[in-house]
């Protein structure tokens, strides 16, 4: 101890190292002593710091910041969420599972005249709560991980923009620990979440993203019950017209093989793009009550932390509600031309859009933890366009539209299906279409013509005729090389 009683800042920094540090090396009971000034039996209190160093290793081993730089602890999402989809007790019972299975039957009948999209390679199943969950649990991973290392990284960059130079060394351990936490109450808050929506979907398609593996239907015969509670229609009918969706919705992402990396990608490039609040993340530290840790997953699950969207934000969140919009409504069309014959479909179909539209706690905690709360908003303005362009150049025109990501609809065809559809027709007339700039600058390019394509200030492409080199005596040789485009 020193003259004024005072413990050696040194030992106190080197003490500190060995509780957070990258080593966690064992407390030295002398540098113990020195600081309390043996007032405090050294060797209890090498035990008692030995276990509190132990409890922080454990938390960040249970954590995230796994070994291959994951961040969420799937594990511990998978098991809180199987221990929610399984705690109710409900079976799926043999005459569920019969009833169900001769629905897909009839509706894969329905579906083939109402679509020339192929019928799927396996039987539509019936899952219960948890399968649903172990199902699903690959593309969770694939959509929560950038969110949660965005996160992260915008918590830990905070940290490291806040601590003092000459402490960052010393609070390295401290900050892994952070990170194994947030990692922890992500993993918790994210499987929970997962959790109550397997008590609530009733079909794979529910959410609004492909969550199923590609090519694959289901059903969940446990969550019937709430889904038509107060609708009044008979269980064979709202199966039928289930079913009839499911399979749609299933067979569109296995015709399009395209389709289902462009929802994902397009979901992971807006997530990416959220930003962390830095203010209200200060605040939320000073706070924060060990007492109550709960406290942090409401802050999590609340979205309070985030800052409000950018414009480049809303403008993917736009591109991405107009996709799931243009799905949702081409499955909406085929499904309702398929059931055309079903007494209680229109009932169905409106219970269906209500569900979609308003969405249910579970989707609504999903989008404040991961922004993920994709209501199609231009559902009914998507169907329309599906259902003129059906009307006036017929199914297989309309269904080749998913063949590939340049054919489909875009946002201008959902406002006015006009253009597209004098497209359609003019290609089943054998028209040629019309040609614009580009078309005759390659036309050029194709024929030999030696040109530079040139973009005016207003955006338009024309070809810019150029002179072949000349040699030393003035004559012009023939241009070598490919012609510079």
């Amino acid at each position: 101890m020193a003259d004024n009683d005072s413990p050696d800042p040194e030992d106190f920094e080197e003490l500190l190292r060995q509780l957070f540090g990258s080593g966690m090396g064992a407390i030295d009971p002398e540098q113990l002593q020195r600081l309390t000034g043996g007032a405090v039996d050294p060797a209890m209190l090498q035990q008692m710091m030995s276990s509190f160093q132990g409890m922080f290793s454990g938390m960040a081993g249970a954590a995230g910041d796994t070994d291959d730089g994951t961040v969420i602890n799937w594990e511990t999402a998978q098991r809180q969420a199987l221990h929610i989809a399984n705690q109710s007790g409900l079976g799926i019972t043999t005459g569920q599972r019969t009833d169900l299975d001769q629905a897909f039957v009839l509706a894969n009948l329905w579906l083939s005249d109402a679509t020339t999209i192929a019928e799927l390679t396996q039987p539509a199943k019936t899952l219960t709560r948890g399968e649903w969950v172990e199902h699903t649990m690959p593309v969770w991973q694939e959509l929560a991980e950038p969110f949660a290392a965005t996160m992260t990284n915008s918590f830990m960059s905070t940290l490291d923009e806040q601590v003092p130079e000459e402490m960052k060394g010393m609070i390295a351990g401290a900050g892994r620990l952070m990170r194994s936490l947030g990692g922890a109450a992500y993993s918790t808050q994210l499987g929970q979440i997962i959790g109550r929506l397997s008590t609530e979907v009733v079909a794979g398609g529910d959410v609004g993203f492909p969550l199923l593996p590609s090519g694959e239907a289901a059903i969940l015969p446990q969550n019937f019950a709430d889904f038509k509670s107060g609708l009044e229609v008979a269980d064979d009918q709202l199966a039928l017209y289930l079913g009839t969706r499911e399979l749609a919705h299933a067979r569109l992402f296995r015709h399009a093989k395209w389709l289902r990396l462009h929802v994902i990608s397009q979901i992971i490039e807006f997530t990416r793009g959220v930003a962390i609040d830095t203010e209200r993340v200060e605040e939320a530290a000073r706070e924060f009550d060990p007492e109550h840790p709960e406290r942090l997953g409401e802050i999590l699950q609340n979205g309070s932390f985030l800052k409000p969207e950018s414009a480049e934000q809303k403008a993917a969140r736009s591109r991405l509600e107009n996709l799931i919009a243009t799905v949702e409504g081409w499955v909406d069309v085929v499904t309702t031309d398929a059931t055309a014959r079903l007494p209680e479909a229109v009932r169905i179909s409106e219970a269906v859009r209500r569900r979609r539209a308003v969405g249910n706690p579970a989707e609504k905690a999903l989008g404040s933890l991961m922004q993920l709360e994709l209501r199609p908003r231009r559902l009914r303005e998507a169907a329309a366009m599906w259902r003129a362009v059906t009307d006036a150049v017929g199914i297989a025109a309309r269904d080749a539209l998913w063949d590939y990501p340049d054919f489909m609809p875009t946002a201008e065809d959902i406002d006015d299906p006009a253009a597209l559809i004098a497209r359609l027709q003019a290609n089943a007339r054998g028209d040629e279409p019309v040609r614009d700039e580009m078309d005759d600058a390659l036309a050029k390019l194709l024929a030999g013509d030696e040109t530079r394509l040139i973009e005016g200030e207003d955006g338009t492409i024309t070809p810019r005729e150029t002179e072949p080199p000349a040699d030393e005596d003035g004559s012009a040789e023939p241009p070598t090389g490919p012609h510079p485009v």
